[in-house]
C-alpha cells in the first residue's frame, strides 16, 4: 500500500487541505472538534510528516552552530573538517562553526550568551563543566534554542542530549588493554589528561581506575598530568616525570598532545618503554602505531557524531520523536593490526 498522505487525511477527516495543515503546524483559527477530527483521521490511515517536505513548503532552514575548542588539537581539527565535508550534505540546513580557546569555561559561556535566535536554531558544543558554563547554557535555552553536547558532557544542565562516546566505558577499555599489556612486569602507570575540568576526561580516568584497581591492583595508578592537549606541554611534563619516577610500565594519554608522549618516550632505552594507550585514531597516531610508539589507540567515529548531531537538533527543533538506538557512538580500538 502507497504512504497515506495529507490530501488521505482531508478526505477522511471531512476537511479541506488549508485546515489539515494549520493543525499540523499548530496554527490558530481551527475549531477543538475539528482538530479532534484531524488527529482522529492521523490516526486510522498512520499518516507521518515528511518534515523534509513541510519544511520545503513553509522554506524552512535550520540553521545550526558548532562550538568546538581551537587549538592544535588533531581530533578537534579532525571534527572540524568534518562538518565542513558534511554542510552540503544537509537539505534545508545551514551549518556554521565557530572555534572558543581550550579549557576556557568564560570564553565558551561568552559564546553561548552571543548566540543570537533570529539567526540561530541549534548549537551543539563541547562543554567544559563549570558552573557559568551551565548557566550561559540555561540562558540558551530559555531563548529557545535547541542545545546538544559534544564529545564532553554537561550532566545535570539544560543541555538536551548528549552526542559522543561512553567516556567511562572508554577509560575501562584502556584499563583492561594496559592491565594486559602490562601483566608481566608490576610498576605505575602514568596518566596524561588535558585538563580534569572536562567532563570525558574525568570519566575516562574514572572507568580506567575502576578497572585496574579492581583487576590488575599490582600496578599503581599516579595521579594524572594536565597537558591542556598542547603536544610541546605533554612532552615537557612527561619527560620530566619519566625522569624522576622509577618503574613507570605504561602511560595512558586521555586526551590529545599525543606527539608530546611519543616524544617523551622516544629518549628512553628499550627495556625501559612502556607500553602506551592513547584516545584517537589521527594521522600521527596511526604512524606511531605502525613503528611500536604506542599499543593501541581508542577511538569515536567523527563522521558519525556530526550526523547523530545535525539529526537531533532537526529533531528537537522539530518536536520529533527521536530514537534512542540512533544516537549511539561505539567505543572502537585499534592495534597496528586492524588499522583501517
Amino acid at each position: 500500500m502507497s504512504r497515506p498522505t495529507i490530501h488521505d487525511v482531508a478526505r477522511v477527516a471531512g476537511v479541506s487541505l488549508s485546515t489539515v495543515d494549520r493543525v499540523l503546524n499548530g496554527r490558530e483559527g481551527v475549531k477543538g472538534a475539528t482538530q479532534s477530527r484531524v488527529a482522529e483521521a492521523i490516526r486510522q490511515l498512520g499518516y507521518e510528516r515528511n518534515i523534509a517536505a513541510a519544511n520545503l513548503s513553509r522554506k524552512r532552514r535550520y540553521r545550526l552552530l558548532f562550538i568546538l575548542p581551537g587549538g592544535g588539537n588533531s581530533f578537534m581539527r579532525g571534527l572540524e573538517q568534518e562538518i565542513v565535508a558534511q554542510m552540503d550534505a544537509w537539505e534545508f540546513t545551514v551549518i556554521s562553526v565557530t572555534n572558543v580557546p581550550a579549557f576556557d569555561d568564560a570564553a565558551l559561556a561568552d559564546a553561548l550568551r552571543r548566540v543570537d535566535p533570529q539567526e540561530t536554531d541549534g548549537v551543539a558544543l563541547v562543554a567544559t563543566d563549570s558552573a557559568i558554563v551551565r548557566a550561559a547554557l540555561a540562558e540558551l535555552r530559555g531563548k529557545g534554542i535547541a542545545a546538544v553536547t559534544l564529545v564532553s558532557d554537561l550532566p545535570s544542565s539544560q543541555r538536551q542530549r548528549f552526542v559522543g562516546i561512553d567516556n567511562v566505558q572508554a577509560g575501562r577499555t584502556a584499563a583492561s588493554l594496559l592491565g594486559r599489556f602490562c601483566r608481566w612486569r608490576p610498576g605505575r602507570i602514568a596518566l596524561v589528561a588535558g585538563s580534569m575540568l572536562v567532563r570525558d576526561h574525568a570519566e575516562r580516568r574514572l572507568g580506567f581506575e575502576q578497572v585496574l584497581r579492581s583487576e590488575f591492583p599490582v600496578q599503581e595508578v599516579l595521579p594524572p598530568l594536565e597537558g591542556f592537549d598542547d603536544q610541546e606541554i605533554v612532552g615537557d611534563r612527561l619527560a620530566d616525570m619519566l625522569s624522576g619516577t622509577p618503574g613507570v610500565v605504561g602511560i595512558y594519554s586521555l586526551g590529545a598532545g599525543n606527539r608530546g608522549v611519543a616524544r617523551a618516550i622516544a629518549s628512553l632505552p628499550p627495556e625501559r618503554r612502556p607500553s602506551v594507550v592513547v584516545h584517537e585514531l589521527t594521522t600521527y597516531s596511526r604512524e606511531a602505531l605502525l613503528d611500536g610508539s604506542f599499543d593501541a589507540v581508542i577511538h569515536q567515529d567523527r563522521a558519525q557524531e556530526i550526523r547523530v548531531a545535525v539529526e537531533l537538533l532537526q529533531a528537537l527543533i522539530d518536536g520529533s520523536p527521536i530514537d534512542p538506538d540512533g544516537q549511539r557512538i561505539g567505543v572502537e580500538v585499534y592495534l597496528r593490526d586492524n588499522l583501517p
